[in-house]
């Protein structure tokens, strides 16, 4: 604190002490006068009690009629006035404000100072807000372009349904592709309303105690039509393994990352899926696959929503892009660690990190 500050702070405490001792001084000698011209003495202690009440009647009255001085209201209103502005631009929804040189007014007379900190946590609150507004656009942005390429197909071939000229093969693919577009609307609702119930801070999960082994089992060959299509070899090696978890959500979390698996793997390739116990109270599965592989900037961002790359170069070119997202937020509820290890051509490694809850 500069030698200034701390000589203005010692000023206005003497001053204030000062102004105190006078009213207390006045409300004695007034009460005295009253005391002697009515011929009156109350007990000592009802005496005290009065000039205490009326000494203080008259530092509240002097603040005031103080506070009414026009410098010193100029001088509150300056104050006050930059941080009501602020307040109300954020209520109308720009978060663009900027408080700085008033914040820098105070800092001098130190970080405990109550202004400075109004200041500080309105652009605290400012930025924040800002943050999560750009979020909402953001998320309504791609919602909105996601729902508009199926739609916009679903118009198209409806339309071209109208035509009375068309053979029976081609109505028969217009209406495959309708109800292909129809699903994909559905998936996405599906998973929008996943997401969000995952994101909430209420989510509501029902824990229970399983062999983790047997639904993998049970998962991987319920995907047979799938890995039998592409002639897919499935390395499978599973440890008998009890895991407390949502059987239904880490069901959604092995569902997407084996599908992704065959999804980008090309014909004869190799899936390879193992689960065991580690040595620290904690299981891990891990799906490899010999698909397409991803490059390091396409691995930064794959757990993102609606995070989409170029599909000539990676695997994650299909679906709405909310998939990995989902899988991700169920692995950090059941407070587990996801991790990618991945190379353009040469496959991807998920792993996926549980602990053993007894």
């Amino acid at each position: 604190m500069k030698l200034s500050d701390r000589v203005k702070r010692i000023l206005s405490f003497s001053a204030g002490t000062m102004s105190l001792l006078l009213c207390w001084s006045c409300a004695y000698w007034v009460a005295k006068s009253i005391y002697d011209a009515t011929s009156t003495m109350p007990p000592e202690y009802a005496r005290q009690l009065i000039t205490s009440f009326f000494g203080i009647f008259l530092f509240g009255c002097g603040m005031f009629f103080i506070t009414k001085i026009k410098w010193v209201r100029n001088h509150q209103d300056n104050i006050l006035n930059p941080m009501i502005h602020a307040m109300k631009m954020m209520a109308e929804g720009n978060f663009n404000i900027d408080l700085s040189y008033y914040r820098d007014q105070f800092k001098g007379r130190g970080r405990d100072h109550p202004y400075f900190k109004i200041i500080e946590s309105i652009d605290h609150m400012a930025g924040r807000l800002g943050e999560m507004e750009e979020m909402r656009q953001e998320f309504i942005s791609n919602v909105s372009h996601e729902i508009q390429s199926p739609l916009t197909s679903i118009s198209g071939f409806a339309h071209a349904l109208k035509h009375e000229n068309l053979t029976s093969k081609e109505r028969k693919r217009y209406l495959g592709i309708i109800e292909m577009e129809s699903n994909r609307l559905s998936k996405l609702s599906e998973n929008l309303l996943k997401l969000t119930t995952l994101e909430s801070d209420y989510v509501s999960y029902e824990q229970k105690t399983y062999r983790l082994d047997h639904q993998l089992r049970r998962i991987i060959l319920a995907n047979e039509p799938q890995w039998t299509e592409k002639e897919l070899n499935m390395d499978i090696s599973l440890a008998p393994l009890t895991i407390t978890a949502d059987g239904d959500l880490m069901e959604q979390v092995w569902i997407n990352l084996l599908t992704n698996s065959i999804k980008f793997t090309p014909r004869e390739g190799t899936i390879t899926v193992r689960a065991f116990k580690l040595a620290n109270n904690q299981l891990i599965v891990t799906i490899k696959d010999t698909g397409i592989g991803m490059s390091d900037d396409t691995r930064m961002h794959i757990f993102e929503r609606f995070y989409k790359a170029d599909s000539s170069r990676n695997r994650n070119s299909e679906g709405n892009g909310l998939g990995l997202s989902i899988v991700k937020k169920i692995v950090d509820l059941h407070k587990g660690l996801i991790q990618v290890k991945s190379e353009l051509g040469k496959g991807t490694e998920i792993s996926v990190t549980l602990p053993i809850v007894e």
